[in-house]
């Protein structure tokens, strides 16, 4: 069965690099870093004292105050990113069936900030002194439902939550939702704002964090030798997906082409990769195949590369199990070396990345990598971005617990 091809017609981005996608693929081109010392609490004394923050960012701008109110800040950044989204594609809410247009999107966290504030308030004043509000802006799923809010739409609304993968995740199933019929238009990607506390302390604690407090420019380093950790970071990614019939019936412009997405679970550890990479891999090869194309026209991954020493070994035997030869031909940066890692945010920015670097044949570059790792081999375009004909890309979101997801695009 011939399977209705589904295109991205609008993208919004809120990062640490820049706010709004134009200022963001600047940035990236340019290889701008967004670590800094985190500024949102006191980190003296914590392992890791450096994030990728938001910085400059108010969501009165596209959200109204009143609902701005009754968000945490995940969903703020959602909202915002998906405003973006929509304003490019030019969609027209109101002039469409709503119940027609869905919204997917995710984070892995949640409102930590609320959560944070919530206990705070519990061990300084009591119980029944806390904020009514406290749960439904904590739970994850609440950036898809506030999106809705924001924009009136009325189709399917919910949120796939699987750790780092979650913003790959659920621009997947925004495709299953147009591919089988049910929706025409869905909304998706994914959020996070967990440069909290708690979360902070919790990941230092199990030791992925980099450390490197006195250089935090320097400190995401995805496949160098030298790299200690991830850099904490927050953000979002939307995306406007819809059919190809429905996108050339309002004529609208068409930036990408979503051709193939691929799902596997090492079912192994909650926390470890499988280190030879072979469900990695095979998620690789499951998009490839999706999308209708073979392993040797893929010229371009954007890697899950986190800078962390187990993840980046294996994701590069992952990459040359899945491709072979073709290996060594192919372009590979990490977004995280610039806006460290975004958590469930992750998979969506860094598809948005994927569109454009195929938009402007543009390879965006892995910053920091100055002494790579033997087991790192592959072109990791370190230092600069490079000029390439791309025309096929993969994006690769890797989660605790051994979920893998792939998302194959081509140009539009």
């Amino acid at each position: 069965m011939t399977r209705e091809p589904v295109v991205v017609t609008g993208m919004g981005v809120v990062s640490s690099i820049g706010i709004g996608v134009d200022d963001f693929w600047r940035a990236c081109v340019a290889g701008v870093s967004g670590a800094a010392r985190i500024t949102a609490f006191d980190p003296a004394g914590f392992h890791s004292e450096i994030a990728c923050e938001v910085k400059d960012f108010d969501p009165d701008r596209r959200i109204s105050k009143k609902q701005s109110r009754r968000m945490a800040r995940f969903s703020q950044l959602a909202v915002y990113a998906a405003v973006e989204a929509v304003e490019q594609a030019g969609l027209d809410v109101p002039g469409l069936d709503r119940s027609r247009i869905g919204c997917v999107v995710g984070a892995a966290a949640g409102g930590y900030d609320v959560l944070d504030e919530q206990y705070a308030s519990f061990i300084k004043n009591g119980p029944r002194n806390g904020n009514p509000l406290a749960v439904p802006k904590t739970i994850a799923n609440m950036a898809a439902c506030a999106v809705a809010i924001n924009l009136g739409i009325t189709g399917p609304n919910f949120a796939v939550l699987s750790a780092c993968a979650t913003g790959g995740h659920n621009l997947a199933m925004a495709k299953m939702l147009i591919q089988s019929g049910y929706a025409d238009v869905v909304i998706a990607g994914g959020t996070e704002a967990t440069v909290t506390p708690m979360v902070v302390d919790a990941y230092g604690c199990m030791g992925v964090l980099s450390t490197r407090n006195g250089e935090p420019e320097r400190a995401s380093r995805p496949f160098d030798k030298d790299r200690d950790g991830f850099v904490i970071g927050e953000g979002a990614g939307v995306m406007v997906l819809e059919s190809l019939a429905h996108a050339s019936a309002r004529g609208a412009t068409v930036l990408g082409v979503f051709e193939g997405f691929g799902m596997t679970c090492d079912a192994q550890s909650i926390a470890i990769p499988d280190p030879e990479g072979r469900l990695a891999a095979e998620a690789m090869l499951l998009a490839v195949a999706d999308g209708g194309v073979k392993p040797g026209d893929i010229d371009y991954i954007n890697a899950h590369g986190t800078s962390t020493a187990a993840n980046d070994a294996v994701e590069t035997k992952a990459i040359r199990l899945a491709f072979g030869t073709h290996a060594d031909s192919l372009s590979i940066g990490s977004t995280k070396s610039m806006i460290g890692h975004t958590l469930g945010a992750a998979g969506a920015i860094e598809a948005i990345v994927a569109v454009l670097s195929i938009r402007d044949g543009i390879v965006t570059p892995t910053i920091n990598l100055e002494n790579p790792d033997p087991a790192c081999d592959l072109d990791y375009t370190p230092g600069a971005a490079r000029r390439r004909p791309l025309r096929h890309a993969l994006s690769n979101s890797f989660g605790f617990g051994g979920q893998n997801c792939a998302l194959l695009f081509g140009g539009g």
